[in-house]
């Protein structure tokens, strides 16, 4: 599996659902949900979408992904509010594949616009170096345009007959179908990277990729800076040397991190015992593992299990 698969693999992206808002005049709404990715596709109309003290005109056609569920706001026009946002966090769970209807009698009037809205969830701390990587948001104009790549057209037939009838398999099939829109964002952002020191750079690396594939492929191995190498068909210093350039830290050190980030996954979703955890991370001992992960979390993997049990 190529290293961007198997990242995507980590983050566990599951329980995906979407709604249609149709709005119409000075109407807005806001959504904040940690460890969720948001999309938004301008079916028709227009709106501004405010984020990270920044507005971003959205026309019919265009799609915009927030990665890491940043806090924003999505308004008719730049014109103000004055009253109070819709939040439509609870709305994906409660009101799943319908259609939210958004009205305001507050002037100026404003064509009726519809926004597909997509959220699925991820686990944000597997995610962190995706989000860490990745800009606030990601727009891609005219999306729907007849030049439209067929894997979006294709998802966008799949959502609208699963709107209309609730059939076998249809939770896996979305969450399959916002991977795929997820991914392809993600892809199409990597291809205009003009950053070459970029940790998304090293996903597609002719060489680098190898290393990121083996890591997160096989945690448990017991990897070195020369075996990693080896992946990569390159000698010690100069992939010890470019790895930390585009990475930003060390091979071992990004490795060490990646096995703890994966134990505490383990450890909030699983009923593995500490062991058996520390060794199906790559670690030997118990009680290496164990100080290791207490220096990154500030808690032993057994407080860090019960805290995160209990929420």
């Amino acid at each position: 599996m190529d290293a961007l698969s198997k990242i995507f693999d980590d983050i566990h992206l599951n329980h995906s659902e979407y709604i249609y808002l149709k709005a119409q005049n000075n109407w807005a709404f806001q959504h904040q949900e940690h460890g969720a990715m948001v999309a938004y596709i301008m079916m028709h109309g227009q709106c501004v979408l405010h984020i990270a003290d920044k507005q971003i005109m959205l026309e019919s056609g265009d799609l915009l992904l927030v990665p890491s569920g940043l806090p924003h706001l999505c308004t008719a026009s730049q014109n103000a509010v004055f009253q109070d946002a819709t939040d439509i966090h609870p709305l994906f769970d409660e009101k799943h594949q319908k259609t939210i209807h958004l009205e305001s009698e507050q002037h100026p009037k404003h064509e009726e616009s519809l926004i597909l809205a997509i959220r699925g969830r991820v686990d944000s701390i597997m995610a962190k170096p995706l989000f860490n990587a990745l800009p606030h948001y990601l727009h891609i104009h005219h999306i729907l345009s007849s030049t439209a790549p067929e894997w979006l057209q294709i998802g966008l037939q799949f959502l609208a007959v699963e709107a209309n009838q609730i059939r076998p398999g249809r939770d896996k099939i979305l969450d399959h179908l916002v991977s795929i829109l997820f991914i392809e964002c993600v892809r199409d952002h990597i291809a205009q990277l003009s950053d070459s020191q970029n940790w998304l750079n090293a996903l597609t690396h002719v060489e680098l990729s190898s290393a990121l594939a083996a890591i997160h492929g096989q945690p448990e191995f017991a990897w070195t800076v020369e075996s990693l190498a080896e992946q990569c068909c390159m000698s010690r210093s100069k992939f010890a040397n470019l790895f930390t350039q585009i990475i930003g830290e060390t091979p071992l050190a990004y490795l060490q991190q990646h096995r703890l980030r994966l134990a505490s996954q383990h450890l909030r979703h699983g009923d593995l015992s500490i062991q058996q955890i520390a060794h199906r991370v790559g670690y030997s001992s118990e009680t290496a593992f164990s100080q290791s992960f207490k220096r990154s979390y500030e808690l032993t993997p057994s407080q860090y299990r019960v805290k995160h049990t209990r929420l």
